[in-house]
C-alpha cells in the first residue's frame, strides 16, 4: 500500500457539473424573481457553499430551516437535470484505475449535499468501489476555503496531509487544499489557471494523469503563501 493519497473535489473535478448547476441556479432563482448575471454566477457560485450563494442572491442571511428548505429545492432541481447525463471528466476512470493498481488511497471531499454525492456514485459506480473516504457538507462544520474537509479526509485515509494531492477547480477549494498543507492540482473546468491561486500543476482533464505524475509531484516542495 502506498503511503500517499489523492483526494478529489466533486463538482468540476469528478464530473463537469457546473454548466448544469448554472442552469439549475437560474431556474431556481427565477422562481424567486431573481435574475443573476453570468459574472455573478462565476464569482458567487463556483466553489461556494449554498449558504453563501443563497445569502448573496437573496441579499440577506439565509440560515437554519430556511437554508435547508431552499438548498434542498435547488439541489433537487440539479439532480433532476444531471442524473441522466452524468459522466466523469475524460481520463478520470483510467487514472483512478492506475492509482488503485499502485496502492494509492483515494477520496472525495465535496461541499455539496450528501444526496448529490450519492447520486454521483450511483451514476458512476466505480467511484464507490475506488474511494476509501467520501465526505460531503454534512461531515464538516466549516466549509471551503477552510481546510477541515481535506484534513478530515487525510485522517480517514490514514495519510499525512503533506503526502496528499488534491484536485480542485475552484478558488475556495484550492485555498482549502493549500491551507491543509497539501499539493494541489488545479482542474480548469470552472476557471482558467490564472484565476486560481498558485497550484503545483494545472490540467484540463485526466488523459495525461498517472501514478508517476503523483509520485513526482509529492517529491516537489509544497507551495506556501
Amino acid at each position: 500500500m502506498s503511503d500517499f493519497a489523492v483526494i478529489f473535489d466533486m463538482d468540476g473535478v469528478i464530473a463537469d457539473t457546473n454548466p448544469t448547476h448554472n442552469i439549475a441556479w437560474r431556474k431556481f432563482l427565477d422562481r424567486y424573481a431573481i435574475i443573476p448575471t453570468e459574472e455573478e454566477l462565476q464569482n458567487h457560485m463556483y466553489g461556494k457553499h449554498n449558504s453563501y450563494i443563497l445569502s448573496y442572491f437573496f441579499k440577506r442571511d439565509v440560515i437554519t430551516d430556511e437554508l435547508a428548505q431552499l438548498q434542498f429545492e435547488k439541489e433537487a432541481l440539479f439532480r433532476e437535470l444531471y442524473a441522466s447525463i452524468a459522466q466523469p471528466i475524460p481520463g478520470l476512470l483510467a487514472f483512478l484505475a492506475d492509482l488503485k493498481q499502485n496502492g494509492v488511497k483515494t477520496g472525495i471531499a465535496t461541499s455539496a449535499p450528501v444526496e448529490n454525492l450519492v447520486m454521483m456514485v450511483e451514476q458512476i459506480p466505480v467511484l464507490g468501489e475506488a474511494m476509501e473516504s467520501m465526505l460531503s457538507e454534512q461531515d464538516v462544520t466549516q466549509h471551503k476555503p477552510n481546510p477541515e474537509v481535506y484534513l478530515k479526509s487525510a485522517e480517514r485515509l490514514g495519510v499525512a496531509p503533506s503526502q496528499c494531492v488534491v484536485f480542485e477547480d475552484s478558488v475556495s477549494g484550492v485555498k482549502a487544499g493549500l491551507a491543509a498543507g497539501m499539493k494541489v492540482v488545479g482542474v480548469t473546468t470552472s476557471h482558467i489557471a490564472d484565476e486560481l491561486p498558485p497550484c503545483s500543476a494545472y490540467i484540463n482533464d485526466y488523459l495525461e494523469m498517472n501514478y508517476e505524475f503523483i509520485e513526482n509531484l509529492l517529491n516537489q516542495p509544497i507551495i506556501t503563501h
